[in-house]
């Protein structure tokens, strides 16, 4: 199954420095299999009161791989870049098929979420 790193960045400290980060982090996520599916697109809030500011979406081939370059020496020195320039909130998330109500209902941590 695909992994994901999904981050909200709620602020930017240092535009300059995430100019840096920027140029630069496209090769460590692609070398570890990585895509970026959506930065910076449009959010629509359907529900609740989640209110993101600026989502990143990057696709790996497996949640393993996504940690892999989240804990890279190739991304070290750029994540403390980024952590020093801006303040976000970030998560994995694995990807998990569902098939339908044939397969029962999915579940994450005892509760039903389809």
């Amino acid at each position: 199954m695909n992994g994901y790193f999904l981050a909200d960045v709620l602020d930017v400290s240092d535009p300059a420095a995430m100019d840096r980060y920027r140029a630069q982090v496209h090769d460590t996520v692609a070398a570890h299999g990585g895509r970026y599916l959506s930065v910076g697109g449009t959010i629509e809030i359907a529900e609740g009161g989640w209110a993101p500011k600026a989502l990143v979406l990057i696709e790996f081939p497996t949640l393993e791989a996504a940690h892999s370059w989240y804990e890279s020496d190739a991304y070290a020195g750029l994540k403390s870049l980024r952590l020093s320039a801006s303040r976000a909130n970030a998560l994995f998330l694995e990807g998990r098929e569902w098939t339908g109500p044939q397969g029962g209902a999915a579940q994450r941590d005892g509760v039903a979420v389809s």
